[in-house]
């Protein structure tokens, strides 16, 4: 069981997955920061410096803080098209990269042209 453990931690794609992760965890911080900190001072201005972080409404002994569903909402739409270009640049670059022009072979030396232009004259 051990060893099946160690294997199945050395596959390549378990290591992807983890660097993934640990990546797109570190990015969701960014994300977060330039949401709370960038754009929704830009929102507020035009909504009359409303604060999405404390809309609440209550109904009885309940409070519903719907002020940061609004704030995960705009959070991932904001990272689904980030991730969107990022797809979109890394298909264009694979694209271009299969569309490339094979390259030539390469022409004759100047050995060789040299030795049928002299094959030539003595005919």
């Amino acid at each position: 069981m051990i060893q099946e453990f160690k294997d199945f931690i050395a596959k390549g794609n378990v290591m992807d997955m983890a660097v993934g992760i640990i990546i797109g965890a570190a990015f969701t911080a960014i994300v977060t920061s330039l949401v709370d900190d960038m754009i929704n001072p830009i929102i507020g201005l035009f909504m009359g410096g409303v604060d999405f972080g404390g809309l609440t409404a209550s109904v009885g002994e309940a409070t519903f803080t719907y002020g940061n569903f609004i704030m995960a909402i705009i959070n991932f739409l904001i990272i689904a098209f980030v991730v969107f270009m990022l797809v979109k640049a890394v298909n264009k670059a694979k694209k271009a990269e299969e569309e490339a022009p094979e390259e030539e072979p390469a022409g004759p030396t100047q050995e060789e042209l040299l030795t049928d232009i002299l094959a030539a004259l003595k005919k």
